[in-house]
């Protein structure tokens, strides 16, 4: 067990350095590590617990629920202490950094060269989740129906995630 607690110290202290962007920019990495690497979880369950901290208000710390399955509580408080404390730590030092160096023109051309990165990462998680989750015609057009409502309107996303529960209550029940 302190094998596992370690390395998941070690694999979500490195992901909570790539994650530009937000949780799904580093999911493809999180699966090749979680399932495929270590074996902690099967696709199926991390598609399960992504989604679920999708959908949950908050910031998405399924980290925490593999790091609990994987090694009980010692391994849910090094998996939050390793995604959360380093870049706390590097937000805290580039913090106190940056009123000094944001007239450099490195650190301008540095903004705008990680921008298209958090974004090509951004897609590149949703097309990873999007593999496993969309399973059939029903999942693809609930998520392109969501897609489209939420790019044309400004319709509350706690609605659209009411409404897909709804729907998925109802399009699954009779599958």
């Amino acid at each position: 067990m302190i094998d596992d607690v370690l390395a998941l110290g070690r694999v979500f202290a490195y992901l909570s350095l790539i994650t530009l962007g937000g949780g799904i920019a580093a999911y493809p990495e999180l699966n090749n590590l979680a399932v495929d690497a270590h074996g902690w979880l099967t696709a199926a369950q991390l598609d399960y617990l992504f989604g679920v901290g999708q959908a949950a208000p908050g910031p998405n710390l399924v980290s925490v629920a593999i790091g609990a399955a994987t090694a009980g509580l010692p391994g849910a408080l090094v998996v939050l202490i390793a995604f959360v404390g380093p870049p706390a730590l590097l937000a805290f030092v580039v913090g106190r950094t940056w009123a000094r160096l944001r007239t450099r023109r490195w650190v301008v051309s540095l903004q705008r060269a990680l921008t298209p990165v958090s974004i090509g990462l951004l897609l590149a998680g949703c097309l990873s989740f999007a593999k496993g989750a969309i399973t059939g015609w029903m999942t693809f057009t609930l998520a392109a129906i969501v897609f489209l409502v939420v790019l044309r309107t400004r319709v509350n996303p706690a609605l659209m995630l009411l409404a897909g529960a709804a729907a998925g209550i109802l399009a699954f029940a009779v599958a």
